[in-house]
């Protein structure tokens, strides 16, 4: 598990290198008090592990800019990939001021060895209003304005560029239910093109956020996450309070159909991640999230996953009490 003493870790991306397993991941001061405060204090952390238990903290990859940059609040959600043309190329969210409110962009660091990371303030990727809403949706519950973030990027299999998918919302789409999957696609890492989105609204979320799509025992997964508190009451009703869901697609490269979602985890645990370790062998990992004393702010150890039908489940996962002695690896 990775619990860090004096700070919440929530929302993370992975990366491995060969030798080494690299999980970045938000994290902001206990010291604030209100766990809801983290949001607008994160900053990218940093760990190395060969087995996906033990843990080393490293430098922080990436911290809030200077005041009119994109990431003047805060930097949110990613994922890194290995550019062809060599070094790393990571993707996140950047949390600026507007006016009394905040926006969020996509923008983009590189680095040579995963460890370095240097910003590219030349490169923004933002909603068009053609097929994605622009504008805070404080309706809804949603004071941070733009909902567009949490880029996952990955290979087209069949070797046609990139694709990246965002949790956005549809320009029109049905109040509180219009989450959808947004779609950019890249010839080269480089230049992005934005798409209509992957997936239909009045699926029952508000969004679907955290994205990773990946083929697991030769089938097809897309996953993302979405509280209890963000869906609709048919959702609700139908499914139960979930975290993180997934969808059986027919490729990575979609469309979704955000109906067929089915609950992955359980609210306790939120941005479930999927990746092979040294064995080959498909596990989860999630954050901590609601435990019986609150917001836990931690990583859990992996665990095995299968499918069971069409549904992919995991074995049972650790009861959410926060460990009397917090460490840093």
């Amino acid at each position: 598990m990775l619990i860090l003493t004096d700070y919440w870790v929530w929302d993370f991306w992975l990366a491995d290198d060969g030798e080494q397993f690299h999980v970045f991941f938000l994290h902001a001061p206990r010291a604030l008090g209100d766990p809801d405060l983290r949001h607008v204090n994160a900053r990218v952390g940093h760990a190395t592990s060969p087995d996906l238990v033990h843990w080393t903290r490293v430098v922080d990859a990436l911290a809030p800019g200077e005041p009119g940059s994109v990431d003047d609040v805060a930097t949110w959600t990613g994922s890194v990939v290995a550019d062809p043309a060599g070094g790393w190329r990571l993707f996140y969210t950047g949390l600026a001021q507007h006016g009394q409110g905040h926006v969020q962009r996509i923008t983009s660091a590189t680095s040579p060895d995963l460890l370095t990371w240097t910003k590219d303030p030349s490169w923004l990727l933002a909603p068009d209003g053609e097929w994605y809403a622009i504008g805070a949706d404080v309706a809804a519950g949603d004071e941070t304005g733009d909902t567009w973030r949490d880029p996952w990027v990955y290979a087209d299999p069949g070797g046609d560029g990139w694709h990246m998918l965002v949790t956005a919302r549809a320009a029109g789409g049905p109040h509180r239910d219009d989450g959808v999957v947004g779609h950019a696609w890249s010839p080269d890492l480089r230049s992005w093109t934005l798409r209509p989105p992957l997936s239909r609204p009045g699926a029952g979320f508000q969004h679907l956020e955290v994205f990773q799509v990946e083929v697991v025992d030769g089938r097809a997964v897309l996953l993302f996450s979405c509280l209890p508190g963000q869906t609709t009451p048919e959702r609700l009703s139908r499914d139960g309070a979930a975290g993180t869901w997934i969808v059986p697609a027919g490729g990575i490269v979609g469309p979704f159909d955000a109906m067929k979602a089915r609950p992955f985890t359980d609210n306790r645990h939120y941005s479930a991640r999927l990746l092979q370790d040294r064995a080959s062998r498909w596990v989860m990992l999630a954050f901590l999230d609601a435990g019986p004393d609150g917001f836990v702010g931690a990583i859990s150890d992996p665990h095995p996953v299968r499918w069971l039908g069409d549904d992919l489940v995991t074995d049972p996962v650790e009861q959410l009490r926060r460990p009397a002695g917090c460490t840093d690896g």
